[in-house]
């Protein structure tokens, strides 16, 4: 390529070449810079322009309406609906990530299908992003690192139609829809006199006779659930308006859509308890009684999901638990089993993959958070040391959304610690650490200016190799074990 040739410094699986103009991502003294090589003047690209070699040559901010103008030559930077294939999503929380996860999906060698663009709505309140800006910096780590196959978008835990509208505008592909405002809790608990005072204050269309269950014993590749009075009336109790939110969500969906195409995942794993298999069967067949197509389901498992750590709980309860969910998504699909919360989750990747059969679809985001962290102990102790103290005192406060175990008393105080990166290995510090990412990027000083954000975001930046050397080793640890089943074909 003729870019190589200018002497700027790029990033060397930045460089691309498409219909006669060449592409690519360079260091400069001002920054990163977009660089363009064409025999046209290409106005739709704001920049600096010179003529290089008979051609235009043009350097640009990398800028929202520059990646926009981007976008428009290279196809392959905008995200896709992904289908049934085995999949990980790589939740980014910092906007720098992006690199590093795909170098270790590169090394899947096309087995796991990335979601690169992933982020709650939740997530992007406690760091003060948007939509677009999750998106866009996705973009630009998709851009550096050359990634031209199929990834996807995920708008992740939307609770409402606004929230659809605000990724929908964005071009996401991939929507979790999160109805857990919505499900009832108190049946776990209730007597069957309860269950039918609280089923006659469903909606009519949640009418337990709607559901055709009643009476009813499934027999799915020899899980056997019988539907007597109790066990539908617990179901839908549990489930029958998170149920009807879901579909109206999803029916809101496909009409602000239009013609643009997307998929949906279910998320019902942030319960009190348990999905049970009769609840997963109840939740199916609505979800089909109501014109409901998805892509992904995440239930609440056996066990314990907490956040950045591995699986807490029987790893023989949750191989039945799963055996049970996998038969009933090849049953009523098939669709992919989700594993929310699934960062670090080492224990259970090689069970969720083989019963699973490849239908499964992996959802990471605080590790990827944590790692920049554990860059920061390695190169920058003393300002580890900061930021560790601050989320201790912030703990009691930013843990109460999350379901973590954590306790302070447990995690070693910061005038003991004299091995900083591996307190990022040590449970409670860990936990700790996790959950108060939000204040930690966002907490300003008595003066308004911010505790640790310039700070945090400029060592990064300045350490972009080390931390995505560090994402590249984290990730293939993850991704590894779901490369067993390519594709996620039912077997």
């Amino acid at each position: 390529m003729k870019l190589t040739s200018t002497n700027l410094h790029f990033y060397p699986n930045s460089l691309t070449a498409q219909d006669g103009v060449e592409f690519g991502l360079a260091q400069t003294d001002k920054g990163e810079r977009l660089v363009l090589l064409a025999s046209s003047a290409l106005p739709e690209f704001e920049g600096e322009r010179a003529e290089f070699d008979e051609l235009t040559l043009i350097l640009g901010e990398c800028s929202a309406h520059n990646l926009n103008a981007l976008r428009g030559h290279l196809p392959w930077l905008y995200p896709q609906p992904i289908g049934l294939v085995t999949s990980a999503g790589m939740g980014d929380r910092l906007g720098l990530a992006t690199p590093g996860h795909v170098r270790a999906a590169r090394a899947m060698q096309g087995k796991v299908t990335p979601v690169f663009t992933q982020q709650s709505i939740r997530e992007m309140a406690r760091t003060g992003r948007t939509p677009q800006q999750v998106m866009d910096d996705a973009t630009w780590g998709i851009f550096t690192e050359g990634w031209h196959a199929m990834h996807g978008a995920d708008a992740d835990h939307l609770k409402t139609p606004a929230d659809i509208d605000a990724c929908l505008a964005c071009g996401y592909t991939f929507y979790t829809i999160d109805p857990g405002a919505y499900v009832d809790n108190r049946t776990e608990f209730a007597s069957l006199g309860e269950l039918q005072t609280l089923a006659a204050a469903l909606p009519a269309e949640m009418d337990v006779r709607s559901a055709d269950l009643q009476g009813k014993t499934m027999d799915i590749e020899g899980l056997k659930i019988h539907f007597d009075e109790a066990t539908l009336l617990k179901a839908a109790v549990k489930y029958g308006r998170a149920v009807m939110h879901v579909a109206n969500m999803y029916h809101y969906l496909v009409k602000a859509a239009g013609r643009l195409p997307f998929e949906l995942e279910v998320s019902v794993d942030e319960t009190d308890q348990p999905t049970t298999h009769a609840e997963h069967i109840y939740i199916a067949s609505e979800l089909q009684r109501l014109g409901v197509k998805w892509v992904s389901l995440a239930p609440r498992y056996v066990g314990r999901f907490e956040k950045g750590v591995d699986y807490i709980g029987s790893l023989a309860a949750f191989e039945t638990d799963f055996a049970g969910h996998a038969a009933i998504a090849r049953w009523f699909g098939p669709y992919k089993l989700s594993l929310h919360s699934g960062s670090d989750k080492f224990s259970i990747y090689p069970i969720a993959t083989r019963l699973s059969r490849g239908l499964v679809h992996l959802k990471t985001a605080g590790t990827s958070y944590l790692e920049a962290l554990r860059t920061i102990a390695h190169l920058d102790p003393a300002f580890f040391r900061e930021i560790y103290a601050f989320a201790r005192q912030r703990y009691e406060t930013d843990r109460l959304s999350y379901h973590v175990s954590a306790e302070l008393s447990n995690a070693p105080l910061p005038e003991v610690v004299h091995d900083w990166p591996a307190l990022l290995d040590q449970f409670d510090a860990r936990e700790i650490l996790h959950v108060t990412f939000g204040s930690v990027l966002t907490d300003k000083t008595e003066a308004g200016s911010w505790r640790f954000y310039d700070r945090f975001m400029d060592f990064m930046q300045g350490n972009n190799e080390a931390y995505a050397s560090n994402l590249e080793k984290h990730f293939i640890r993850h991704l590894a074990p779901f490369a067993e089943f390519a594709g996620g074909q039912v077997k």
